[in-house]
């Protein structure tokens, strides 16, 4: 029986344009930089302040003014595990930002919005806290906006 000699076989492996990947792009590693590092930081920095708000709200709901007559009333522990929810939610896909995941820009900008909607709804209990949330949330859709139009 004889051997036949061994091929060397290599996989054509293409980027997004339909270009072949060079070993230096397949070796480098995919991390975040520049304004999605910020993004990311900021969504976990704004994650764990929503986890805290939403404890204090559900564990002691006597800290925060209550406002009779708000149009968009809600049972405060309601509120609190909102936030809560919604902070380990964006505190994950903070993560996922830092870590260089593509899906995870598009679901931080949504997330982004979405706490700046209920940090909204929320004023008229904790303002000053959820104005600085508010403004987290913005530098946070600028941040990973900037971002993808850099990734085009």
């Amino acid at each position: 029986m004889r051997l036949l000699p061994a091929r060397e076989v290599r996989l054509r492996v293409l980027d997004n344009e339909n270009q072949p990947v060079t070993d230096a792009q397949r070796a480098r590693p995919r991390t975040a930089t520049g304004f999605s590092t910020f993004a990311g930081v900021t969504m976990v920095i704004a994650g764990i302040w929503h986890v805290l708000q939403g404890i204090a709200a559900i564990a002691h709901d006597h800290i925060y003014v209550s406002t009779p007559n708000y149009l968009y009333s809600f049972d405060l522990t309601g509120w609190g595990w909102v936030h809560l929810i919604l902070g380990v939610v964006v505190a994950a896909v903070g993560v996922a930002v830092l870590r260089g995941q593509t899906w995870a820009a598009a679901m931080g900008m949504i997330l982004a919005g979405l706490s700046l909607l209920g940090n909204f709804l929320f004023i008229p209990w904790y303002p000053f806290w959820s104005l600085l949330i508010m403004a987290l949330d913005a530098a946070i859709i600028y941040a990973l906006a900037r971002h993808q139009s850099e990734r085009v």
